[in-house]
This record gives C-alpha cells, sequence and structure tokens, in this order.
C-alpha cells in the first residue's frame, strides 16, 4: 500500500511508503521529480523518469523522499541529466563510507521514512538554498503556459532555459511542460472529468492528442492506466 505525506524538508517535498502487493507491481509515472530511496537497509535514488518506470521483482517496504522539482541536485551534488531514468546506489555519488554511516542511522530509526526525512533535512541544511527561479518555471509551465512565454517573463534566453532546465529537472522545459501536463490531465480524468473535456482543460490540442501522450509517457492507454492497469 502506497501512503505519503508532506515533508518539513521544503515546500513541495513528499515523504512516502509502499509495500507492493507482489513484485514488479506498481508503474511509476513521470513526475519531474527525483526521490531519495531506502529499500532492505540500502539508500538509493531515483532519478528524474522521462517514461514510465516499472518495478523489477524486489519485494519488501519501500520509503522515499519526493524531492520538489529541480531542488534535489543542489542538495545531491549532481546535476540531474545525469541521473535521468536511472535508479542508482547513493554510494555511487557520495563516498561510500559516508554512506553506510547514514544507512545505519536510517536503518536505526524508528522507521524508515522518519530516518530519511532527517537524512534530507540535514543534507539541506548544509547545502546552498534551492534557486527560486526553478520554482517560478515550474509554475509557469505547470499553468500551462508555453517555454518562450516563460523564458520571457523570467528573462532568460531559450538556450539559457534549456540548460538551467537540463541541470535542475534533467530535461528541457519541453520535456518538463510535456510531463507536468499529463500529470494535470491525470488529476482531471481520476476526478471524473470526461476525456474530451480533461484534454481541453489540460491543454492538448484534442483527445486523440492527450490519448497519444498518455501511452507514450505511461505505456497504457489511459482508460487502462486510470484503471489501475499498472
Amino acid at each position: 500500500m502506497y501512503v505519503e505525506r508532506a515533508s518539513r524538508l521544503l515546500p513541495g517535498a513528499v515523504v512516502w511508503t509502499n509495500t507492493p502487493s507482489r513484485p514488479g507491481v506498481g508503474r511509476v509515472l513521470p513526475d519531474g521529480c527525483m526521490d531519495l530511496l531506502w529499500h532492505d537497509g540500502r539508500l538509493m535514488v531515483a532519478g528524474p523518469d522521462t517514461r514510465a518506470y516499472l518495478p523489477g521483482g524486489a519485494t519488501g517496504p519501500w520509503a522515499g523522499v519526493r524531492f520538489y522539482p529541480g531542488t534535489a541536485p543542489a542538495l545531491l551534488g549532481v546535476p540531474a541529466y545525469e541521473l535521468r531514468d536511472r535508479r542508482v546506489e547513493l554510494a555511487e555519488l557520495w563516498p561510500a563510507s559516508r554512506v553506510r554511516r547514514l544507512a545505519d542511522r536510517v536503518n536505526a530509526a524508528p522507521d524508515p521514512a522518519s530516518g530519511l526525512e532527517d537524512l534530507a533535512v540535514r543534507q539541506a541544511a548544509g547545502a546552498e538554498p534551492p534557486d527560486p527561479l526553478l520554482r517560478q518555471v515550474v509554475t509557469a509551465l505547470d499553468a500551462g503556459r508555453s517555454v518562450a512565454a516563460t523564458a520571457d517573463e523570467l528573462g532568460l534566453g531559450a538556450r539559457q532555459l534549456h540548460r538551467r532546465s537540463l541541470s535542475a529537472f534533467g530535461y528541457g522545459p519541453k520535456t518538463l511542460a510535456r510531463i507536468l501536463r499529463l500529470r494535470r490531465a491525470l488529476a482531471l480524468a481520476r476526478a471524473g472529468v470526461p476525456f474530451a473535456q480533461t484534454a481541453a482543460r489540460a491543454g492538448y490540442a484534442d483527445q486523440a492528442h492527450l490519448a497519444r501522450d498518455v501511452r507514450e509517457l505511461s505505456g497504457l492507454p489511459l482508460g487502462e492506466l486510470l484503471g489501475g492497469g499498472g
């Protein structure tokens, strides 16, 4: 079962736990975020996805801290594009001896989720604060503004916005906008809004455009995705 709550880390961050009912269940859709993960006593990082991630055969409980889009690279010390569509051990990014000490601390916590959140909060305290411009990028694109309009509003050139997006989000602003649009559409459809209205309100050209995007990003038709086919 999947459960999440707001984190005290940063606005928009989430702490979550999940115990899959069987191996391989639980399709993870792109969301523009990166996660710090705990599983079976190990610490890992999930990079930003450009397509649905299908878990392998790992069983047992998971815990994670999901960072607001664009905030994880400063805390982890690695640009997001290096982790795009990847799950890696934290020891690949930080010294192994340090990661072992951190894992021991998380494993000794009352529960892994709170231990993981404490780790993230301590790391954030020693890192540079997130660039407020990155949150403005997310806000503008999630409101449906075009990449060009977003760049103009923020006083950035197209190339500068693309370069900063690669480091912060793992991909360019057009891909981020597409992923955020998918999240808006799924929220509307799950609330019972008819697919045609969902497409129009989320910013798609039409229902067929929505259907193509959902299949390309999730790997499933919209109806099957909403029915739990993942």
